[in-house]
Parts: structure tokens; C-alpha cells; sequence
């Protein structure tokens, strides 16, 4: 299933504050991603309805097996792409955000060769 790079996002988002917190709500989802509310409720409706997030009736958003696989494989990228390019000289704010660009477009094949390159250096030093 191809998914929007604003899903992906929403998803990625809802993952890091839910290991920062166990309750996350939609405001919290705003205030991070810096969108307003009807933005916000918008994506998270076709997200519930996609089946990748669930809230409970206090509104705390939890993300369904599925989204939880989409939202580490995002993340997952987003820190090895932000290592890499931190590893090559780029401060950390331009990596984490040029690594946030592409985690959505790079390609399973060319994030594996990524992923295997930087883990051996890694171990080389």
C-alpha cells in the first residue's frame, strides 16, 4: 500500500511521542508537527479509517500493528539517514531535516545498502 508522505509523517510523529508519553491526543500531534487542528483531524480521520491509528474515548491515539510497522520503518530511516549525514560533516539540523525529505522517497533497496554501509562503519570505529 503506497502512502502519502503527510501519512507517513503523522504516523512517524504519533510513534516518537508515544515513546516520550504514554498518552498522546491530537493536539499533541499539532503543537509537534506545528499544524493547526482541522489539519490534524483531517489526516488522523483518514488514518482511523485506514485502520493505522485508533483513539480511545478520551481521544489518546494509539497506532494499529500496521501503523506501528509503517511509523518505526519511517523513523528507523529518519535516524540512520540523519546519522549518515552527520557521519559526512551536515549539522545536525540540516541532516535531520534533509533525512526527513528523503525517508519517504528513498528506496527499500538503496535504504538497505544505506543501513549495511553505515552499521560496518560503525563497527570500524
Amino acid at each position: 500500500m503506497a502512502m502519502q508522505e503527510s501519512g507517513e509523517m503523522y504516523l512517524e510523529t504519533i510513534y516518537i511521542l508515544s515513546q516520550e508519553s504514554d498518552s498522546v491526543r491530537a493536539i499533541d500531534v499539532g503543537q509537534y508537527m506545528g499544524f493547526s487542528k482541522p489539519s490534524v483531524s483531517r489526516a488522523l480521520g483518514i488514518l482511523k479509517k485506514d485502520g493505522l491509528v485508533t483513539a480511545d474515548e478520551s481521544g489518546h491515539l494509539k497506532l494499529s500493528k500496521e501503523g506501528n510497522k509503517i511509523a518505526r520503518k519511517i523513523y528507523e530511516r529518519h535516524t540512520i539517514l540523519t546519522k549518515m549525514f552527520m557521519a559526512l560533516g551536515v549539522d545536525e539540523k540540516t541532516a535531520s531535516d534533509d533525512a526527513c525529505r528523503i525517508e519517504h522517497y528513498i528506496s527499500d533497496k538503496t535504504f538497505k545498502a544505506v543501513k549495511a554501509h553505515m552499521e560496518k562503519w560503525l563497527k570500524e570505529d
